[in-house]
């Protein structure tokens, strides 16, 4: 994980996403509506709790939010969605981990094989390339306006309990121990600390650098996944 800024590949992906933001938010309501199943409180609710973070910093409006959460408490005919995770290889041997939450199997399993076998990958087998990754717990801080040093970060990073930080210009990348992911974010929260992202994540173990051609159907991969509505997450080791 040392030397890897998940931030560089969202930021590189920033563009493309902020295009998709009314589908994100479509799906993230999806995610928040899985969750409230189990309850609508989310300080009794984990799963919910942390959803409706990675809502917020997604910067979605707190009405959609609510919307999701009475949907899944007053829905008699409650819609059902099982959460399924393929794995393959993307151009160059990039490792790519799709997480998605569907109501039809089938049909979520041939758009992403399709999305794989167009563009220069292929799907494999159940952990074939999840044992490339860690999952952690990820916090990001901007650093704009931000009146500490990076010593003065770290020294409150530990404090807080968090396992690594990783430095940029613009932010600071903080990892932690997805057991302990909350209870960081809130020890940060209470030194006065907002984020840019606050999720639990699957984290390369290691990058592939890829040339200009690789990295184009990288991209156009990574776009047809994002646009398919039962596809949640995208995980890869790819550098973009």
């Amino acid at each position: 994980m040392s030397g890897h800024s998940k931030w560089k590949n969202i930021q590189s992906r920033k563009n493309a996403q902020d295009a998709k933001r009314g589908k994100i938010f479509q799906k993230l309501a999806k995610e928040i509506y899985v969750a409230a199943k189990n309850g609508p409180d989310p300080e009794a609710n984990s799963s919910l709790r942390l959803v409706i973070e990675k809502a917020k910093a997604a910067n979605m409006p707190n009405d959609n939010i609510k919307r999701a959460i009475e949907k899944a408490n007053g829905s008699q005919n409650a819609e059902h969605y099982e959460e399924i995770t393929y794995e393959g290889y993307g151009p160059g041997g990039v490792a790519v981990m799709v997480t998605a939450l569907t109501d039809n199997k089938n049909r979520t399993a041939s758009n992403v094989r399709v999305a794989f076998s167009r563009n220069g990958g292929n799907l494999g087998e159940n952990g074939c390339v999840s044992f490339l990754f860690d999952r952690k717990g990820y916090l990001v801080i901007e650093r704009e306006g931000l009146e500490i040093d990076e010593d003065g970060m770290l020294l409150a990073v530990i404090e807080a309990g968090a396992e690594e930080m990783e430095t940029s210009d613009e932010v600071f990348e903080i990892y932690t121990d997805p057991e302990q992911f909350m209870d960081v974010k809130k020890n940060l929260e209470e030194k006065g600390f907002t984020f840019a992202r606050a999720e639990i994540t699957m984290v390369p173990q290691n990058a592939i650098a890829l040339d200009e051609a690789q990295k184009e159907k990288m991209e156009r991969l990574l776009d047809r996944l994002e646009d398919d509505d039962d596809v949640k997450e995208i995980y890869h080791n790819a550098e973009l």
